[in-house]
């Protein structure tokens, strides 16, 4: 069977098969809307005080950035929205609490399911998961959990919610394998963080499979193996020993430098969203942090971050990275990531409206704290001020007025700060990219996003399932914008970044080199086999090769190149 692999890694195991507990609601007529809204607020009290429990836990277990789930939890029961829904719907049409509770959720998931964007779509989990532990407390009903596994399994399950994984045993789980879910699903994100394979999108998966069958799974290729033979389990075996094997090789890499064959230094860094993650960065080597995304900060809470609670989040990185480069980019909310407190308009469409510094330019309030916290920690380590969403050079001087008045600020108040502290920008938007000659006149650095310059280069929303197939960092245009921006960059004599997913991609990562790329900047545990690709590759070899590619028309041609001529001789 086939699925979408979004966690490396071969696991040979037997199932644990994780079905929803069918929860029977029945709407029933009632009499006493008292009692009902009694019984709803006492479970909603105790489905509280669980999510805290989890919290706590799944700080404790996994991190800061896995238990903030738990956090957002908790303030969907303390809405007043959405529980006042509930209530409603027991006053006006005298139901019982479940059918309330069943009515609202289903409002609430039909609005989320009908965007088109994938991660909002994917929220939808969220709030089912929210529904199902209220309505189970409504009920008594008791769910086999996945804390109560005594024996090593192979997870397999329609989709598996933050509640479900944050009570898991760590040491008892080989992999994860669901119907549902894409590559920003909570269960890929869990694997990622747990160096665990994972694969999900496969079809009808939970009805194929039972308790205890044999299967095995392979995160590289997307690939589920019911019922293996003896030969396919040895094969696999051979797969899983050389897969390890080549894990320890990279581990081996841990205090080298990432030198190409020929001699030329890039240096591999790590993207980050909360004070948490620089443990593991720490742990796999990094050599800075090349993205720090700052609007986490700002998430799953019912106001602002003060200045000392941001101060101290981006103090504690730099001490710990010790000297090594910390890039913090300046709030990027709007678009996929709403802030219910900030009263965003709704926009037809976000990716192109009020968002990063188009807010923070309005809302100086907002964008100075953050920025006198920032400088404030730029005393204690190498840290780097990052714009997002530039798309003109009005809004970068504006944006480095600002920066000069909290600087003044500061020295008047003798706040000590880093003087000389270096500024640059995203290059996310085609326009920036294409002025990138006039930019570079006036940063210190760039850091090419390509997440969002390949949607907007090619007019495609990346979390559109329907159009997924248009969105491709290997097309040629988005990587003559990538050539582009790097040489505008350099004639200038300042460096170049990229901190998008395209830099952890282990087939392009060739291909940056030869453009000249000076910064890679991934997901912690993509960073070693970064290194060891850019230890076995020839910066001139591979300038070779991009002016090839260059060439060619479509992004089918250009993967299709890269496996035959780059990836296979590596």
């Amino acid at each position: 069977m086939k699925g979408i692999g979004v966690s490396p890694g071969i696991s040979i195991g037997k199932v644990f098969l994780k079905k929803e507990v069918n929860i029977d609601i029945k709407k029933k007529d009632i009499d006493n809307a008292e009692i009902e809204l009694d019984r709803l607020d006492k479970n909603i009290g105790k489905s509280i005080k669980e999510i805290e429990s989890l919290y706590e836990h799944t700080l404790k277990e996994f991190g800061q950035k896995e238990a903030e789930i738990f956090n957002a939890h908790r303030l969907m029961l303390e809405d007043p929205e959405f529980i006042g829904r509930i209530k409603n719907n027991i006053k006006e049409e005298k139901i019982n609490a479940e059918w309330a509770v069943k009515k609202a959720t289903d409002e609430y998931v039909k609005i989320l399911e009908s965007l088109d964007n994938e991660y909002l779509k994917e929220r939808a989990a969220d709030v089912k998961d929210i529904s199902i532990r209220l309505l189970k407390n409504l009920l008594g009903i008791k769910d086999v959990e996945l804390s109560s596994l005594e024996d090593e399994y192979i997870i397999v399950s329609d989709d598996l919610t933050p509640s479900d994984t944050a009570q898991m045993r760590k040491d008892k789980v080989l992999g994860f394998i669901t119907e549902f879910g894409g590559r920003t699903s909570h269960t890929s994100i869990m694997a990622r963080t747990l160096e665990l394979p994972a694969i999900v999108g496969v079809k009808d998966i939970t009805k194929k499979v039972g308790n205890e069958d044999i299967i095995i799974m392979d995160g590289n290729e997307g690939l589920v193996i019911l019922n293996p033979s003896e030969e396919e389990i040895n094969k696999y075996k051979e797969k899983k020993n050389s897969y390890e094997k080549f894990k320890e090789e990279l581990n081996n890499l841990k205090g080298e430098k990432s030198i190409s064959k020929d001699g030329v230094k890039v240096e591999i860094a790590a993207n980050i969203g909360t004070p948490k993650d620089i443990d593991k960065v720490l742990e796999h080597d990094g050599e800075g942090v090349g993205l720090y995304r700052s609007e986490f900060l700002y998430m799953d809470r019912d106001k602002l971050p003060t200045e000392e609670e941001q101060f101290e989040a981006y103090k504690v990185v730099a001490e710990k990275l010790d000297g090594k480069p910390l890039v913090i980019r300046t709030l990027d909310v709007g678009g996929d990531k709403d802030l219910p407190y900030l009263n965003l308009p709704e926009e037809m469409n976000p990716f192109l409206g009020y968002r990063a510094i188009r807010l923070c330019l309005d809302r100086t309030d907002i964008f100075k704290t953050q920025l006198r916290s920032i400088l404030r920690s730029s005393a204690y380590g190498n840290v780097k001020i990052m714009f997002p969403m530039i798309s003109n050079i009005d809004e970068l001087r504006k944006a480095k007025d600002i920066l000069e008045e909290v600087k003044s600020e500061l020295r008047s108040e003798n706040v000590k700060f880093n003087e000389d502290i270096e500024v640059g920008i995203m290059v996310e938007i085609p326009s920036t990219a294409i002025q990138s000659d006039i930019f570079a006149k006036e940063v210190d650095f760039f850091s090419i996003g390509t997440n969002d310059l390949i949607q907007y280069t090619l007019a495609v929303d990346r979390g559109n399932q329907d159009i997924s197939y248009l969105y491709s960092q290997y097309h040629p245009a988005v990587l003559r914008l990538i050539k582009m921006t790097i040489e505008n960059g350099h004639k200038e004599g300042i460096w170049v970044g990229m901190c998008g997913e395209a830099a952890g991609d282990e087939k392009l990562i060739p291909i940056l080199l030869g453009m000249g790329l000076d910064e890679f900047s991934m997901s912690a545990s993509s960073m070693l086999m970064a290194r060891w690709i850019i230890k076995n590759i020839s910066k001139t070899e591979m300038e070779e090769k991009v002016e090839k590619i260059l060439t060619l028309g479509s992004p089918q041609e250009v993967e299709k190149y890269i496996d035959k001529e780059i990836t296979s001789k590596i």
